[in-house]
């Protein structure tokens, strides 16, 4: 069951109802990919695991507020466009790549925008592929839907770094940041050293 607030209900309104049912059909349609995959792949799955999530009206308005935009339910579902959101864990680069692949091709989604943070990574060393769906959620209705992206060890950094970020009154914050953009590159370069040995164990 969703953890929704009585706030989260207040400012989504009847649109809550829709964001669940986007979410609940993306789900599902991520499931019956990897059953297919698994029976094609001889039961090796690329996808680890994933999980979803509504972001809280906290959440949303503070992103708003943020970049100056209306803090309303209008700005939170056209603009930012990740109120729903998905979140897919591969095991190597080439799975990151593989999925994105499966979603471009099925015309059960609609892709609208694209952002590669993994051949393009952010300032801090952010890993992770951004897309930006449109599901249908019936006959006159779609709802944007953000999936992400990424390997077990990049999924890893970025919620370590996440928890770090909204720590307060850090002290050597730019020491921190600086290993944290270390500690990026080298696990980025373990998931291509990895790549590369699967590479030369299907070879073989």
């Amino acid at each position: 069951m969703e953890n929704i607030t009585f706030e989260d209900r207040e400012f989504y309104k009847d649109e809550l109802s829709n964001l669940l049912l986007a979410e609940k059909i993306v789900l599902n349609r991520i499931e019956e990919h990897r059953k297919l995959i698994y029976k094609k792949n001889n039961g090796i799955d690329y996808i680890e695991h994933y999980k979803s999530r509504i972001k809280s009206a906290k959440s949303i308005k503070d992103k708003l507020k943020k970049r100056n935009l209306p803090v309303n339910l209008e700005s939170a579902l056209n603009i930012l466009n990740d109120a729903v959101g998905i979140r897919i864990i591969c095991k190597f680069i080439d799975d990151v790549y593989s999925v994105y692949k499966w979603i471009e091709n099925d015309d059960f989604f609609t892709v609208i925008n694209v952002k590669d943070y993994i051949k393009n990574p952010k300032s801090n060393g952010y890993r992770s592929l951004h897309i930006i769906v449109a599901v249908n959620i019936n006959d006159n209705r779609s709802i944007n839907v953000e999936i992400q992206i990424r390997t077990i060890a990049l999924d890893c950094w970025a919620s370590l770094e996440h928890q770090m970020k909204y720590k307060k009154n850090i002290k050597n914050q730019k020491l921190i940041e600086k290993e944290l953009k270390r500690c990026a590159d080298e696990i980025a370069s373990t998931d291509l050293s990895m790549q590369t040995l699967r590479e030369v164990i299907l070879e073989n």
